[in-house]
This record gives C-alpha cells, sequence and structure tokens, in this order.
C-alpha cells in the first residue's frame, strides 16, 4: 500500500518536473503566461461575431429607412432612388413587385457598388490569411455561413429573407460568406404602400473581415515580440541562477569524491541574493571541512608520534628482558613495561575522550547549572581523594544562584577537574591553588590559579594545542598526555565561551586560567 501510494506520488506534477532543468522550468512557465496571451486570438472570434451583428443591425436600420423612401417615391422614379441609395450605402437594392416578377435592380443603371473577388486571382497573402481563418474558426467551433451565390434567375422566392418578409411583414436578415470569406450581408422588408412590393439589400462588408485581420496583425506582433523578449528574460534568468548554482554543484562533487584540498567553491562576493548567500556558505561549508580534514590529519600525525614513543620504550624492554638474567636489573625492566603500560592506557583514553569530544558536545542536552554549587562538590570530592605533595585546594563559592550557566553539566566539571589538575602537578609542595567564580555582566568568570612557575608568554597559545605539554622539572616523564587543556578548550568553546592563561596578579608567582562563559538568562 505505501509503495502504491508512493508511486502515485512519483507520477504527479512534482515528478516530472523534478526531471527539467531549472533553465526550462523557467521557460515553461513564462510560455505558458504567453498561451494565455495567445488566447486573444480565439477572442478575436466572439469580436467578429459582434461586427457582423452590429453590421447585420445597419443594414435592418437602412432598409427600412430605403424602404420608406421608395414608398414616398412614384412608380416611375423607383428605380432612380434604388441606384441613389446603392450609391450611398456602398450596397445593392432590388424591389421586387410580384413574386414571379423580375426585380427592378438598382444596378441596372450604374456600375456595381461592390464587387466580390475571385480568390485565385489574389496574392499569397490573402491566401494564408483565409488560411488562418479556417484554422481558428476550426478551432473555436465558430458556425461558417453559407456561400453567397447569385441566383441564376433572379426571383423573390430565391431569397429566403425576402420571402420571409414578404408572409410576416418584418425586416428579415440573412448573413453569407462570399468566395474570399467576406461577409455579405442581406435586408428585406415589405415596402409600406399598398403595392405589397418587397425590398431587398445586400452589402459586401468587407471591413469587417479587415478590421478582424488587422486587429489579430498586431496581437500577433505584440505576441511574437513578448515572446522573444519572455524568451531571453528566462535565458538570462536562468543564466544568472542555473551557472552558478552549477558552478557550485561541480564544486561540491569535486569536495564529494575527495578533492576538498584543491577546491576553491566560488563566493559570488558580487551576488547579495539567495545564490550568494548560498554559495558563502558553502565556501565556508568548505573550508571548515577542509580545516577539519587537516585536524584529524594532524591529530593522527601526532597521536602515532606519542603512541611511538613509549612502544619503543616497551619493546626495548621486552627484548632486554629476554637476554637479561638479573633479578635486580630484570626487576627494573618489569617496571618500565608496567609503567609504559600505564603511560599508553591514560595516552589512549585521553585520546578517545578528546576525538569524542565534538560529536559528544552535538548531541548534549544543556540545561541550567549553578556553577558555583558544581565547583564546590568538585573541590570537596578531590580532598577526599587526596592531593599529592600535601597541595591545599580554596574556593571561594559565589552565593547561590548568582553563577548560572546553561550548558552540560557533566563536560564542565571535567574542563574545571582537567584546570584543576594541572595548577596541582605545577604547585609546588605546600603550594595554595584557588578556585573562583564571579559573574561580569552577562558572564560567568572562572579562575583557577596556582603558585607554580607560571606559563612563558610565547607559549600561552601553543599549552591548548594537542600533546602539547611543559612540565616543570624534576617531573616523571610521560605522567601526563598533553590532552587535558586541549579538552578543556574544546569544552569551553562548546559552550561559547573562551578559555585563556595570564600572569597571577602583582607580583605574586604563579599562573592564572580564566574561563568565561555566557550567563544563563533568568
Amino acid at each position: 500500500m505505501a509503495s502504491a501510494i508512493a508511486s502515485r506520488r512519483s507520477d504527479g506534477p512534482e515528478s516530472w518536473l523534478g526531471r527539467l532543468s531549472l533553465t526550462a522550468r523557467i521557460l515553461a512557465v513564462n510560455i505558458f503566461a504567453l498561451i494565455v496571451l495567445a488566447g486573444g486570438f480565439f477572442y478575436l472570434d466572439s469580436y467578429r461575431s459582434q461586427l457582423i451583428e452590429e453590421r447585420t443591425d445597419q443594414a435592418e436600420t437602412e432598409v427600412r429607412m430605403a424602404a420608406r423612401a421608395i414608398a414616398l417615391e412614384p412608380a416611375g422614379d423607383r428605380a432612380a432612388t434604388l441606384t441613389a441609395l446603392g450609391q450611398a450605402n456602398e450596397s445593392r437594392f432590388r424591389l421586387y413587385a410580384a413574386r414571379e416578377a423580375a426585380p427592378l435592380d438598382g444596378w441596372t443603371r450604374s456600375t456595381p457598388t461592390y464587387e466580390l473577388r475571385d480568390p485565385s486571382s489574389e496574392q499569397w497573402q490573402r491566401h494564408a490569411a483565409r488560411a488562418l481563418d479556417r484554422v481558428i474558426d476550426k478551432v473555436v467551433g465558430a458556425e461558417v455561413p453559407e456561400p453567397f451565390v447569385e441566383p441564376a434567375r433572379d426571383r423573390l422566392a430565391a431569397w429566403p429573407e425576402a420571402a420571409a418578409a414578404a408572409r410576416t411583414g418584418e425586416v428579415q436578415s440573412h448573413v453569407r460568406r462570399a468566395p474570399d470569406r467576406t461577409p455579405v450581408v442581406s435586408a428585406a422588408i415589405t415596402v409600406p404602400d399598398r403595392s405589397g412590393a418587397v425590398l431587398l439589400m445586400t452589402t459586401n462588408d468587407r471591413d469587417v473581415v479587415r478590421t478582424v485581420r488587422a486587429e489579430r496583425f498586431w496581437l500577433g506582433i505584440v505576441l511574437l515580440g513578448t515572446t522573444a523578449l519572455s524568451i531571453f528574460l528566462s535565458l538570462f534568468l536562468a543564466r544568472t541562477i542555473a551557472r552558478p548554482l552549477r558552478r557550485l554543484a561541480i564544486a561540491a562533487h569535486r569536495v564529494r569524491l575527495g578533492r576538498s584540498r584543491e577546491v576553491q567553491v566560488p563566493r559570488l562576493p558580487s551576488r547579495r541574493d539567495e545564490i550568494g548567500t548560498l554559495a558563502r556558505a558553502l565556501s565556508d561549508m568548505s573550508q571548515a571541512l577542509r580545516q577539519r580534514i587537516d585536524a584529524t590529519e594532524a591529530f593522527a600525525a601526532d597521536v602515532a608520534h606519542e603512541i611511538k614513543n613509549p612502544l619503543a620504550s616497551l619493546r626495548s624492554a621486552v627484548d632486554s628482558l629476554e637476554i637479561v638474567s638479573d633479578p635486580d636489573l630484570r626487576q627494573r625492566l618489569v617496571a618500565i613495561i608496567r609503567d609504559d603500560v600505564g603511560r599508553l592506557d591514560r595516552l589512549i583514553t585521553d585520546i578517545s575522550e578528546a576525538s569524542r569530544m565534538d560529536a559528544q558536545l552535538s548531541r548534549a542536552r544543556f540545561e541550567t547549572i549553578d556553577i558555583g554549587v558544581m565547583i564546590e562538590q568538585l573541590v570537596a570530592a578531590r580532598d577526599e581523594r587526596g592531593v599529592p605533595n600535601e597541595v591545599r585546594l580554596a574556593f571561594a563559592r559565589p552565593n547561590r544562584g548568582s553563577a548560572l550557566i546553561f550548558g552540560d553539566g557533566q563536560r564542565l566539571a571535567r574542563a574545571i577537574e582537567n584546570l584543576v589538575d594541572n595548577a596541582i602537578s605545577f604547585s609546588p609542595p605546600g603550594g595554595l591553588v584557588q578556585v573562583a567564580a564571579t559573574r561580569d555582566r552577562d558572564e560567568i568568570v572562572l579562575r583557577v590559579e596556582d603558585e607554580g612557575p607560571g606559563v612563558p608568554e610565547h607559549a600561552r597559545e601553543a599549552i591548548f594545542n594537542r600533546f602539547h605539554s611543559i612540565r616543570p622539572e624534576g617531573e616523571e616523564f610521560g605522567r601526563h598526555s598533553g590532552l587535558g587543556l586541549a579538552i578543556a578548550k574544546a569544552i569551553v568553546e562548546g559552550h561559547g565561551g573562551r578559555i585563556y592563561v595570564s600572569d597571577r596578579e602583582g607580583n605574586a608567582q604563579g599562573a592564572r586560567f580564566t574561563i568565561r562563559l555566557p550567563a544563563a538568562q533568568r
């Protein structure tokens, strides 16, 4: 069932749109709007129908007025009147006195007022226009009038509208189609006198087709120009969008293939839109990835170097153990092996924790912590375990609730414990390690001070690097991995804080480690 729903979803509009390139989508959207505009061609059919209807009403009005004029004329003057009316209206008037009688025709005394053109004698442009007329008529389903044909025997019965006017006494009209597809409008009415004669007027209204074709021509020009402009703007827009996206995609693909060191992701500094923001974000991400790779390689090299030393010592002791028979010397070699194994164990433990630190901080759930209560518990636990060299621990606890931090309590405790252990290791016998926590505006400031030799100014940044260690004279080699301060720095920075080292105030000897963390909002 789920697969069927997924299949139906994949066949939806989003699926086939997803197969199109961005350029094709932009063109499709703009051309669709042009197709809607092209519907104006079909609107012209209703416009043509409206013009023909208006011309038919006009013909009915003219034939009524002509019938009244004929009724006022004597029978002998009616032919001249028909001719004059036809020339004035560019029409042909015929007067049928009886059903089977030949009409009195206004063209008998003058030249024809209109001429039905033969399509075969016209230029190709006319043929193209008529072909377009037929296509549009077929698409919109327009009603095509019957062809206009002059009757071979011109009598009243040959004209249905004239016969109907004779029966009803009302004006009747009809529209036919000339050979060149122009409308021929006819209107008939009985003359309002006692003769009962029927007056028929016909006219070839070419202006209707000419007007419609002119509107269609200009609409086509507008549509063609709009289409060209739309395609140009679509391609320009697609280029400004698709081209930089393609460059970013190629760069990202090369990064994915493991070539991040040699890839320069374009930052597009001139773009101030969303694409520019995306480019700079991808560039920053690739640089961060490059730095992470470099850091990982450096970390791996440092790990190999740090492990290699105790392994070399361990191998030498094991090899010597096989050839030494002196019990005292063998006992010393066993002590060296035990010390190297402990050193490896501490090193691997610290390396494991350092490598997992970033991932653990990203998954940690932060909560509000009273840092004063936490440090008080740490100092008390350390006193219970015992402090070497009779070093004393002092903590100036702040007021409860005055030093609140939003973070991971377990990680923060590890960072402070590393600083305390570092201070104890550098303190002279019977020295004092002071821990303090205060609030400074929007920050919580933690300080750990010792009475040791202090940190040289040139090494105050380097001591926070992994495996960097400056140990006091006389300390047994290998007791520290050089990762404690690096772990503390990673934890502090993971909480949005900073850590640094300085000399103690005044002329007092020793180092002061300071941590500044954002205070929790109350």
